[in-house]
């Protein structure tokens, strides 16, 4: 049954004395549809409305409306704990005050068929935390949340893409890390910052190649992978401001030693810079 509610109700009084038993009451001459408060009950004893009668005494006793025939109202007797539930109640005398009200009844019906919403919105503060539980969104468990990219909030047991996200100490399980190729066919090169992102820079050209390696562009710990795929061979060249440290025959200079030999450009602080790897 569908419970339904008024704020606008009227209490009025029991026309004419009930039994315990009694399925029906009149209520006082016109005050029906006051009490009612402009609630219309569905047929079929599919919805009830609860009142009191004598309200506030120690013959109190709830009910739930079911019908309403002019002033003669079709009740299910001793609700929330006021007698049999649908069966019998306690005994009235005309005059009794008759009122709609909220009951013990109403909110642990509320408490035990609460549900999940699919959708909800939040106003006012901008500021502060709200916790959601797991289930509080049906189905995806995913919130949305409204702004200029309409950020998502993940779930732990989904896969997802993080972007533009700063992880703080991630523990992170079998990773994959797969390098991007910058082919560069010509025979000069200079680095970009993108190239210490899972790059590895390949170098193809019949004659010599110079990558050179351009000042305030890196931060240390950044690291620039290349290899020499061409037959000629690829040399480290140092930007202005910039020093190269490395084993190679010229130490500021380094060469690939052949065709296929790869090296790593490692910055280990301000404008500098070692090359290691199969060098000459």
């Amino acid at each position: 049954m569908t419970r339904q509610y008024s704020s606008i109700s009227v209490e009025t009084t029991l026309a004419s004395s009930i039994n315990t038993t009694a399925t029906t009451i009149t209520v006082a001459t016109g005050t029906a549809t006051a009490l009612m408060g402009g609630v219309t009950l569905a047929g079929g004893n599919v919805d009830i409305f609860t009142v009191a009668l004598d309200v506030d005494t120690v013959n109190e006793e709830i009910v739930f409306v079911t019908q309403v025939s002019g002033d003669t109202l079709t009740i299910s007797r001793g609700q929330a704990g006021t007698g049999s539930a649908g069966v019998s109640g306690i005994a009235h005398t005309a005059g009794a005050t008759i009122k709609h009200v909220l009951t013990s009844s109403d909110l642990i019906f509320f408490r035990n068929n609460a549900s999940p919403v699919t959708s909800f919105a939040f106003s006012g503060s901008t500021s502060g935390t709200t916790t959601v539980q797991a289930t509080a969104v049906a189905g995806t468990n995913t919130l949305t949340l409204p702004g200029t990219s309409n950020d998502t909030l993940v779930g732990k047991a989904t896969t997802d893409v993080l972007t533009n996200k700063t992880l703080t100490s991630p523990i992170i399980t079998t990773p994959t890390q797969r390098l991007t190729l910058n082919a560069q066919t010509g025979t000069t090169y200079t680095l970009v910052a993108a190239d210490a992102s899972y790059k590895l820079v390949t170098c193809s050209n019949a004659a010599a190649i110079t990558v050179t390696v351009p000042p305030s562009i890196f931060t240390t710990g950044d690291t620039i992978n290349i290899q020499s795929i061409g037959a000629g061979l690829t040399t480290f060249a140092a930007g202005s401001g910039v020093t190269i440290t490395s084993t190679g025959a010229t130490s500021a200079a380094p060469t690939l030693r052949a065709q296929f030999s790869a090296g790593t450009v490692v910055c280990t602080a301000a404008n500098t810079f070692t090359v290691i790897g199969d060098l000459s």
